[in-house]
Order: structure tokens, then sequence, then C-alpha cells
């Protein structure tokens, strides 16, 4: 599968791959460096930083740590060493220490340092590291830098002008680019993390929060209702990440430690409840997963007996995760997408095909699966047509994400051809705009009116001229008053009632009314932001009622289900 993705990376022109795991786990960090390798492309092999090398009091992730690190990834192989500062904890003085140790241990590999700029040291710190001995560090062009953005690029440029680092670039150049960005940037206003930072913030150092989490994190906190108690989010994530063992944060580890905490603030819970209750809780799937070993074994191992008491006697992953899993299989993950997403298929079922012997095929690398795919179109030269590549290989990789692209793909089809603004906030009245859907071919679309009556099914005519004719569609009016529906809330301290832990949406219910639970036992899990949550029986009992569906929105305490 690794292959097979990077295979398709580097055929469409990518040759750079920066290669990391969340928790530095090796047999993860090799895997993907081989396949890189193997792929044709050149291997930066990174180490993802957290702790603080020049602080005597930062033990677990010391110097010796990295260095350890560094020898065996060179010895793996890398083309280029990358340090991954995901959340901006490198200091002047640590940077000086970590890169002038690998540049003197390994005098000819070329290290690459990347950095956020959360606290505003991010441009010092840069400085420290091409000073020390750093080939490449990474900056964000002026009007996308600072905050939990990369160290500003003119800063850089301006600081090194007329030394023995000097970049050569022009700095009135820099400040032209810099102009064209800023006019873009107002577009994505809304994901910005500027809601509650305004400006570099040095607590980064103590809850180490990654800089690209960080607006995550915000959105999913607004999500839960959790918008106004931010700070407290940012306090438990540090709280929720020593709980966990201390370890490093970066996708998908860093998931974990935000569901966590995010957790604790929506039900008040402090870490000594978290230990104290491990048993009875309802923890996020990431943390389960986590602790069952589903993304690595993490530096000095998991953390006991907080592991034993949530896991109970659910099963263990030993060694990489990604070894006890059965191959893809190619074949059915694109006879899946063109059954349920048709626009997918490019109007023609080839894998259908009647004549088609049944049988499961597995595919370990691209060329197989292109290999099978070739088959099929010169056994029936009329169905060539086929599911795309990228939507196989995005699928593989991230089935929720692909599954509501296609999804918003076959409702309303090549939306990529629609410029920024208009995608995310539609046209004006009497607006028109040019859509180019191929070379040579370009739609021209004015709207012209907006009806005022809305029909039965709270729909709206929208009137537009399409290249001069005039068309109209309609369109739901998502805004609609709707019939308010109460759903009754869990009554606190009664047992029998199992409540949402968190809003969100219902994604699966695992009982039916008359099943007989166990402690422990799933019994719906519930969605929000990213964050996945299994929510279990708190004894064991027979299920009276269960009063969910699978895609109903609920709110925290909501009823999920009656015990008895």
């Amino acid at each position: 599968m690794p292959i097979s993705t990077i295979c398709l990376k580097v055929q469409t022109g990518m040759d750079i791959f920066r290669v990391f795991d969340s928790l530095n786990y090796l047999p993860n960090l090799m895997l993907g460096m081989d396949a890189a390798g193997k792929a044709g492309g050149v291997v930066e092999a990174a180490i993802s930083y957290t702790g603080d090398v020049s602080s005597p009091e930062k033990q677990k992730y010391d110097l010796k740590y990295y260095l350890n690190l560094a020898d065996e990834l060179v010895k793996g192989g890398t083309h280029v060493l990358a340090i991954k500062d995901m959340a901006g904890l490198l200091k002047p003085q640590a940077a000086r220490l970590l890169i002038s140790a690998i540049r003197d241990k390994h005098p000819d590999v070329p290290i690459h340092v990347h950095t956020h700029d959360t606290s505003g040291a991010g441009v010092a710190a840069m400085l420290a590291c091409a000073e020390a001995g750093a080939d490449v560090v990474d900056v964000a062009v002026d009007s996308m830098s600072g905050l939990t953005s990369q160290p500003s690029m003119g800063a850089v440029v301006a600081s090194l002008e007329r030394t023995s680092l000097d970049t050569g670039l022009s700095l009135q150049k820099v400040s032209e680019y810099s102009a064209y960005w800023e006019q873009a940037r107002t577009l994505y206003g809304p994901f910005e993390c500027t809601a509650t930072m305004k400006s570099g913030n040095a607590d980064v150092y103590i809850n180490e929060i990654p800089g690209g989490q960080y607006t995550n994190l915000q959105f999913q906190a607004f999500s839960l209702g959790l918008g106004d108690q931010f700070e407290k989010v940012k306090k438990a994530y540090r709280e929720a990440n020593l709980l966990l063992g201390d370890i490093i944060k970066v996708t998908p580890s860093s998931k974990v430690v935000g569901d966590l905490a995010q957790f604790m603030v929506q039900n008040k819970l402090t870490a000594e409840d978290i230990e104290a209750r491990a048993e009875e809780l309802s923890f996020p799937k990431s943390v389960v997963e986590f602790l069952q070993g589903a993304i690595g074994i993490p530096h000095g191992g998991f953390p006991e007996p907080l592991r034993s008491k949530v896991l109970k006697d659910m099963p263990r992953i030993e060694g990489r995760p990604g070894q006890s899993m059965p191959p893809l299989d190619f074949t059915a993950l694109t006879k899946e997408i063109a059954d349920t997403y048709p626009e997918s298929r490019a109007a023609v079922n080839w894998l259908l095909h009647v004549h088609w012997p049944t049988r499961p095929v597995q595919h370990h690398t691209l060329i197989e699966y292109r290999r099978e795919v070739t088959v099929f179109a010169v056994t029936f030269p009329r169905s060539r047509a086929q599911v795309s590549e990228r939507d196989v290989m995005s699928a593989a990789m991230y089935p929720q994400v692909a599954k509501d692209f296609f999804r918003i793909r076959d409702k309303y089809g090549p939306v990529k051809h629609l410029d920024t603004k208009t995608f995310l906030v539609g046209p004006t009245i009497g607006e028109s705009i040019e859509v180019k859907i191929e070379r040579g071919k370009t739609l021209d679309i004015r709207t012209i009116a907006v009806s005022e009556d809305m029909t039965a099914a709270g729909e709206l005519e929208v009137f537009f001229e399409l290249n001069g004719q005039m068309r109209s569609v309609f369109i739901r009016d998502e805004n609609a008053s709707k019939e308010l529906k109460i759903h009754p809330k869990a009554v606190k301290g009664d047992k029998s009632q199992v409540g949402a832990p968190m809003p969100g949406t219902v994604l699966s219910v695992k009982v039916k009314e008359g099943d007989k639970v166990e402690k422990g036992q799933p019994i719906a899990v519930l969605s929000a932001m990213k964050m996945e949550m299994v929510v279990q029986a708190p004894a064991a009992g027979t299920v009276r009622a269960v009063s969910v569906t699978n895609g109903q929105k609920l709110e925290g305490d909501d009823l999920i289900c009656i015990l008895e």
C-alpha cells in the first residue's frame, strides 16, 4: 500500500518524501523510507521533536535520544535528515545543541529543519539552526507567517544579508510575493486561529500543542460547545499528554492527546479523575486505539496502570501495527467506489462486466493494480473508462474524507473548477463568473435572482444565465425554520440511562432493544469534528430502549439508551 501511493505521487511530479512517524517508532519509519526509496523518490527521514534538549529537567527526550535516532535513520539510507519541530518547541539554544551535534556526527548528510512560530521565537530558532550547520530551514512568506505558521521568510532573508549565510534572495522580491498572498489570505480568514490567538504565545512551551493542530483543536472546541473554554482545553492538553506518558505529538498521536483533553473539559474531569475512574469511563476511540498499540509503541512504553484499566480485556497489538493487517484489495475498493458513487466511474462500470470471473484480487503495488485494469480494458475494449487511481488511493488512505468528497462531487459536479471565493461564499446577485472546465471550454454564469416563496420541500428557486441562456435550479434553504424536536436527556446519577458524553453525530448504534450487554460493551459510536468516541455500557444489563438512530445529531447528555 505505501509503495502504491508513493508511485502515484512520483508520477504526478513529487520528488521529495518527508517520512515521519507520530511516535518516532523506527519500524514504521523504516517501512516508509523503504517505500519512498523503491518508488524512486528522494527520502527525507524526519525526527519529530518534543521536549527541550537544553533543559536538564527534560530527561525523556534528551540529546542522546535524538542522536541515536539520527544514527538509525542515516544507517537506514535516508538521503536527507529532517528535524520536524511541529509545535515550535525548538528554542535557539536547543537548536544550536541539537543541530551542531548531528552535524558533527554526520557531516555529509543534508539537514532540513521544520518549525512553527507559535511562540514568536521561530526566526531566532531558525537562524540558530542555520549557524549550527542546517542546510535548509522552513519559512513562510511574510503575509502568511507567524502564529501557528512558519517564521517569516523576509525576516530570515534580511537577517542573513551580508553574512556567510546570505541566501541571495532579494528582499524586494520577497515583499512583492508577500503582497499577493496578503490578498489571497483574506479568502481563508474564517479558517484561521485568530479567534483566540492574536499574537505569539509562549505557553506552547507548556502545553506543546502542534501548530498544525491548533486550529483543528479550536474548531473542535467550538463544535463541542467549548469555545469559551479553550484556555481550559489548552491546559487539559498538557495534562492529557502526561497521562498518556508524555508522548511525541504529531498527527495522529496529537489527535489522541487533543481528543482526551476535550473529553476531560467536556465532562469536567481532572487528571486524578481519569486515573481513578478509567475502568468506567467511555474514552474517545482514538485514545483506546492508541493504548491498544494501533499507531505503534511510544518511547518508554505505554502508561500503566492507565492502559490496563482502560483496555481491560481488549486485544493489544504487539510490534508494528500494519504487519498483521491483510493486504488491501484494490479491486474490491474500486468496485465499491464505482457502485456507490456513479460519477466516479466515468460513465462505464468495467469492473461489473458479467463475463469477468468473480474472484478476490489483492494488489500489493500500483503496478499490479494497473496490470489488472489493463486486462479489463483489453478484454472489454468498449469499457475502458475507470475509477481514477487518485480516487482509489484517496479512499484507501482517508476513507471517510474520500467518501465525503465523492458524495459532494456526485451531488454538485466538478466544483474544483470554481474560484475560491465562489466556492466558499457563493456568487452575489448580478455577479458573473467564468468557469474553465477544460481547455477551450469556459462557462459564463450570471446569477439573476432568487425567488421569495419557498416550496413545501423547503427549497428556493434560483434563476441564472448559463452562457446567455436563462436557467433555474431549486436549492434547499438550510436556514429555513424547522420543526423543533426536543430529545430527552439522560438523568444524571441514574446509571440505567446512558447519555451522550459530548455533542456529535451518531455513526453507528451497536445494540437494539432486548440485547444483553456486559459492562464496558460498546453501545454506540459518536463523531464530532474528526473525534470519534465509543459509548460503553456503564454496567451489565438488558437494553430496555434505544433512543437514537444512525446519523442523528446529539447534544451533550442526550439519552442514547436505557438499561435494566
